[in-house]
C-alpha cells in the first residue's frame, strides 16, 4: 500500500514541530581508531534531514548501533556519529545523554527551529528490540511526529520502528524508504521485462522464499554462490567437499521443475573454481560441474560460467541481484562476484534497471567500485529479502496511508 511520506508534509505542518525520526546509522567502525570506517548510512539519510530543516522542524534522530543486548557499550556509543552528521550537514548535531529520560527532554526543550539532535543507541535499553509499550510511550514523550527512514529495520517490530507509531500522529514514510519501496516493489510488480534475478549466496534455505516468490515474477533466474552444490546434488552428480544441504536436496528438485513448469529459464553454472581447502591461498582448479574431484570444494562460478550469464543478461531490461556468486572476501575467488558486478554496471549505462539487494552483494560492488553506476542499491539485506517475497515489514504497515 502506497504510504505517506515527508514529501507530504509542508513547512505548515512541521515548523516548530518536534519530529523522531528513526535512522539506521548502525554504521561500521573501525576498531582500531574508533572512527567510522563507511559513512554510506548516514549519507543515506542526509535527504529526509536537510528537508525537515528546511521546514523549520526540530530534528530528532534516533538509531541502533551493533548488539549491546540492553548494556551500555562504550564502543557503541553513537557520537562518532553526530560527529561525521554535523560536518555533512554543516551545524553542530546535539548528542543527547540517553535516548530517554529527563537529561534527554531537557535537551529537546532547548532546540530552536531547525536545530538536529542525536539520540543515544537505542538498544542500550533492552525494551527497544521488545517491542516495550512503556518504552516507546517515553520515545515519542518528546516529539510530535514521526518520520521512519530506516529501511534496514523496517523488517522488525521494534519500539522506535513499530511501537512509536501508536502515539505519534502522522507517522511518515522518510525520502529513503520511499525509494526502496518504489524500486523494490515496482522491480516485482511491474518491471520492465525481460526481468532476471541474479540469487547467489551459501545457502538454499535462505533464500527459498525469494526464490519461490521470484520463479512467480521473473522471466531469467540465475543462481550462484555455496547452493549452487545443493542443486548440483539433487541433479545426482558429484560436488567434493563443497557445501551442501542435504534436507534440501528435494526442495531444489522441484524449485527446478518449477521454473521448468512457468517457463522460466533458469540457470546454474556450467563450471566452478575449485580449492583444496577454505582458505584465501588455496590451491584451485577450474573444472565442469560434472567433473568436480573428491577433496576439493567449490568457492566461485567459472569463466564459461560468466559468459553464460553475461549472455543471458544481455538483453534483460531490469536485473535484481541478491547474494555473490563466490567467496568474494578471497581475491582468487572474487572473479565471478566481480564479473557479474561490471556486467550490471554496464547494463545500467545502456538503459536497464538494474537493483542491488542488499547484504553481501552491496559489499561485493562496493569493492568493485561500481555501486554509483547501479540504478538502485538497497540499505536493507533482511529488509529487502522480506519485501522481495511479499511479506509485510512491520516498520511499514504501521505508517500512515498516503
Amino acid at each position: 500500500m502506497p504510504k505517506k511520506t515527508v514529501a507530504n508534509l509542508t513547512e505548515a505542518d512541521l515548523a516548530g514541530k518536534r519530529v523522531l525520526v528513526r535512522v539506521d546509522f548502525n554504521v561500521p567502525m573501525d576498531k582500531a581508531t574508533g572512527a567510522i570506517s563507511d559513512d554510506t548510512r548516514i549519507r543515506a539519510a542526509l535527504p529526509t534531514i536537510e528537508d525537515l530543516i528546511k521546514k523549520g522542524a526540530k530534528v530528532i534522530l534516533c538509531s541502533h548501533m551493533g548488539r549491546p543486548d540492553g548494556q551500555v557499550k562504550e564502543n557503541l556509543r553513537l557520537t562518532p556519529v553526530a560527529k561525521r552528521l554535523s560536518e555533512l550537514l554543516g551545524q553542530e548535531v546535539v548528542m543527547c545523554p540517553d535516548c530517554i529520560g529527563e537529561g534527554v527532554t531537557a535537551a529537546i526543550s532547548q532546540m530552536s527551529n531547525g536545530q538536529v539532535a542525536l539520540l543515544e543507541n537505542l538498544r542500550f535499553h533492552g525494551e527497544e528490540e521488545a517491542n516495550d509499550p512503556d518504552f516507546a510511550k517515553k520515545l515519542a514523550a518528546n516529539a510530535d511526529l514521526y518520520v521512519n527512514d530506516a529501511f534496514g529495520t523496517a523488517h522488525r517490530a521494534h519500539a522506535s520502528t513499530e511501537g512509536v507509531t501508536h502515539y505519534l500522529s502522522p507517522s511518515v514514510a522518510g525520502y529513503l524508504i520511499e525509494k526502496e519501496l518504489n524500486y523494490l516493489q515496482a522491480a516485482i510488480e511491474t518491471p520492465q521485462r525481460p526481468l532476471a534475478a541474479i540469487i547467489g549466496g551459501s545457502k538454499v534455505s535462505s533464500k527459498i522464499g525469494v526464490i519461490e516468490t521470484l520463479l512467480e515474477k521473473c522471466d531469467k533466474l540465475l543462481i550462484g554462490g555455496g547452493m549452487i552444490f545443493t542443486f548440483y546434488k539433487a541433479r545426482g552428480l558429484s560436488v567434493g567437499k563443497s557445501l551442501v544441504e542435504e534436507d534440501k536436496l528435494e526442495l531444489a528438485k522441484s524449485l527446478e521443475a518449477k521454473a521448468k513448469e512457468k517457463g522460466v529459464e533458469f540457470l546454474l553454472p556450467t563450471d566452478v573454481v575449485l580449492a583444496d581447502q577454505f582458505d584465501k591461498d588455496a590451491n584451485s582448479q577450474i573444472v565442469k560441474v560434472e567433473n568436480i574431484p573428491d577433496g576439493w570444494m567449490g568457492l566461485d562460478i567459472g569463466p564459461e560460467s560468466v559468459k553464460v550469464f553475461q549472455e543471458a543478461l544481455s538483453s534483460c531490461k531490469s536485473v535484481l541481484w541478491n547474494g555473490p556468486m563466490g567467496v568474494f572476501e578471497f581475491d582468487k575467488f572474487a572473479a565471478g562476484t566481480d564479473a557479474i558486478a561490471h556486467t550490471l554496471a554496464d547494463l545500467t549505462a545502456t538503459g536497464t534497471t538494474t537493483i542491488i539487494g542488499g547484504g553481501d552483494s552491496v559489499a561485493a560492488v562496493e569493492k568493485v567500485g561500481v555501486a554509483e553506476k547501479m540504478s538502485h542499491i538497497s540499505t536493507g539485506g533482511g529488509a529487502s529479502l522480506e519485501l522481495l517475497e511479499g511479506k509485510v515489514l512491520p516498520g511499514i504497515a504501521a505508517l500512515d496511508e498516503a
